[in-house]
């Protein structure tokens, strides 16, 4: 189904009975939302209240090494009161099922909740710069948004002895 803003959402089931599916019809309509790219994910998210930041920052690199698209740690107040971490991983849904499992062997929690959700991404291109200290590959949208790709930039500054926050141009 392309990307929608959906105006109403129709239900309707039929009299007769099929022994191989249902006789249920679903209708939507919509507007295409104009996304370039609008892919459904899987959001697994656990509130996990007895684990150290240590066993969380692990968990989270080993999800992303597992193929996690993202990975968010959040501070939360859970029931009594009791400070906890809101862990959020978004993730391909043919690599749900494994990164649960990898979630429930690296943290302590008992239970996840899954759902699906639609992920929007601006259409962009990489591009070379050349900065006094080597070459940094950019993201450019298509909207004239840029950023720097971390790596680079983290590879740059170790190398050169420079700080990370530096201005190109200072130095």
């Amino acid at each position: 189904m392309p990307a929608l803003r959906i105006a109403a959402i129709g239900y309707g089931a039929g009299d007769r009975d099929f022994p191989e599916h249902a006789n249920v019809l679903r209708v939507l309509i919509g507007e295409a939302s104009g996304a370039s790219e609008a892919t459904t994910v899987s959001v697994l998210e656990a509130n996990i209240d007895d684990a150290t930041a240590e066993v969380l920052a692990y968990a989270m690199e080993r999800l992303l090494e597992a193929g996690a698209l993202d990975v968010a740690l959040s501070p939360i107040f859970m029931k009594k009161n009791r400070p906890g971490t809101l862990l959020r991983v978004i993730a391909r849904p043919e690599d749900q099922e494994r990164l649960a499992a990898l979630l429930f062997a690296e943290t302590s929690t008992l239970g996840l909740r899954i759902y699906q959700a639609e992920r929007r991404v601006q259409a962009r291109h990489t591009v070379q710069v050349e900065t006094p200290h080597g070459t940094v590959r950019v993201k450019v949208s298509e909207e004239g948004h840029f950023a720097p790709e971390y790596e680079d930039c983290r590879r740059l500054a170790l190398a050169t002895g420079v700080p990370l926050q530096t201005d190109p141009g200072s130095r």
